[in-house]
């Protein structure tokens, strides 16, 4: 697979040594139910879901030419829950631990103890109004003409 087909720096590439590691993790693929579009190319998705790991983009801000969004995040969502990327992940720590050494004595880490607060208290004040009305005074910089053409009383 060429820089020319997916159209994306070569730093996003994954190199063919790293690949063949990485596709021996992956689940058979499903079998599917339905005629339709072919399966996208598993080094092609693996290429895309890096490139959002990496950038920190979103989803639908994915570059068109390494697929449809839909279609990578699908394959991301599959992928995870198979568990592909923690035997990725444990394979990577084992080599660096074989290649370089790991310190297993002093491990740090880093959570929340309680779960953050979704929102405010839930029994504050409900108003009976949607919010105020076009009763109010205009801003003494704004003539009637601005009160007629953006929603202001008429008249």
């Amino acid at each position: 697979m060429t820089d020319e087909t997916l159209g994306v720096n070569p730093q996003f590439q994954i190199p063919d040594e790293l690949w063949k590691r990485i596709e021996a993790l992956l689940p058979p693929s499903k079998a599917k139910k339905k005629p339709g579009r072919p399966r996208m190319d598993d080094r092609q998705a693996m290429t895309a879901i890096f490139y959002v790991l990496r950038t920190g983009c979103q989803w639908k801000a994915l570059p068109r030419s390494l697929g449809a969004p839909s279609t990578v995040h699908d394959r991301f969502q599959e992928w995870r829950e198979a568990g592909v990327f923690e035997r990725l992940w444990q394979a990577g720590v084992l080599e660096y631990d074989e290649k370089v050494g790991l310190d297993w004595e002093w491990q740090s880490m880093d959570g929340a103890i309680s779960k953050a607060p979704l929102g405010g208290k839930r029994d504050r004040f409900q108003s009976d109004r949607p919010g105020q009305v076009g009763d109010q005074a205009q801003p003494a910089d704004r003539g009637a003409w601005y009160s007629h053409r953006f929603g202001g009383r008429r008249g």
